[in-house]
């Protein structure tokens, strides 16, 4: 015959668990629940702790990102500055060979065409102003004829005829 073996605890009010095994569970279950208090209280306290001190790091962090961005800031504006003075430079000097170049081909081209230039100007405006002078000077000077007359005339007084006396 074929006997049927006992499991174990099939006889226990509690299908198979000790007696005293769900107070265990209850109390287990209540310092869980007073842990998790106990952290959240604690959370609580320690949380604006916490905060405050998240808060204070964070401008910080803050101030010390805004120096490093404007340091880098400054250091590119320099640089960007330094490289438009250069560029500008260049574009300059460009420039001026240009300019050198079309006004040598003008001044060729003028000549070409017989039109005076500044300087050529200038030169006849000299040498006008130095015979303005000099004809300035001889005109203040009596001329030789002039000169020779005066010596030779006689003195105002000797050519008048003596007035007639009326009877």
């Amino acid at each position: 015959m074929v006997t049927k073996s006992k499991t174990p605890g099939a006889d226990s009010p509690a299908g198979g668990f000790p007696p005293d095994f769900s107070s265990t569970v209850k109390e287990s279950a209540q310092q869980i629940w007073l842990a998790g208090l106990g952290a959240f209280a604690k959370a609580q306290e320690e949380g604006s702790k916490v905060f405050d001190t998240l808060v204070k790091e964070g401008v910080t962090m803050q101030r010390k990102t805004q120096a490093a961005a404007g340091e880098k800031i400054s250091e590119a504006t320099s640089k960007m500055s330094s490289f438009a003075t250069e560029i500008s430079s260049k574009a300059s000097g460009g420039w001026d060979k240009l300019e050198t170049i079309f006004e040598d081909r003008v001044a060729k081209a003028l000549k070409n065409l017989g039109v005076p230039t500044a300087s050529d100007i200038e030169t006849l405006s000299a040498r006008i102003d130095e015979l303005n002078r000099n004809l300035g000077k001889l005109a203040s000077r009596p001329s030789a004829a002039k000169r020779a007359a005066q010596k030779t005339a006689p003195p105002a007084a000797a050519k008048r005829k003596p007035a007639r006396k009326s009877a």
